[in-house]
């Protein structure tokens, strides 16, 4: 079998960012993915269930409700590594075309307090596993140490 994309992206080298992950077609519409990497792969803790849970719920609230990209949002959600999201909205994006989008998702998440959207047994098949404020923690480390200030080493996948 052909490895994947994904999997063709040195991790040892990759830093937490907002990169491109891949451009696809569907139909006469491109659909651009990228990797919200919030953590080192491989040097750091990953985040737990708990909070990566609360993220997605928070940031696809604020995908969903956002006055230009609800309609462009086609998913959010956690890598199964746990070290950061995909978002993949469609039409044609750079990486630092999303970056204004992206300070305000995670300013969003870093400053939620109150009920977690969707966190209620009827809403959710795991409403239990929420950590709303290790989410805002991440949220606030993830503005101050990639968003706030991003150069192109951070918006580029590493060789």
């Amino acid at each position: 079998m052909e490895k994947i994309t994904s999997f063709t992206i040195n991790h040892i080298r990759l830093q937490p960012g907002i990169y491109v992950s891949r451009r696809d077609k569907v139909g006469a519409e491109t659909v651009t993915t990228f990797d919200l990497r919030m953590t080192s792969p491989n040097e750091e803790p990953v985040m737990n269930t708990a909070e990566v849970h609360t993220i997605e719920h928070l940031g696809a609230t604020f995908l969903r409700n956002h006055p230009d990209y609800k309609d462009r949002t086609i998913y959010f959600g956690p890598m199964g590594c746990r070290t950061g999201f995909y978002l993949l909205l469609a039409g044609d994006y750079a990486s630092r075309d999303i970056v204004p989008l992206m300070r305000q998702m995670f300013e969003f998440i870093r400053d939620y307090r109150g009920e977690v959207p969707g966190a209620s047994p009827m809403d959710c098949g795991n409403y239990l596993d929420m950590n709303l404020p290790m989410a805002n923690y991440l949220a606030k480390r993830y503005l101050e140490q990639v968003i706030y200030g991003i150069g192109e080493d951070r918006l580029v996948y590493p060789q």
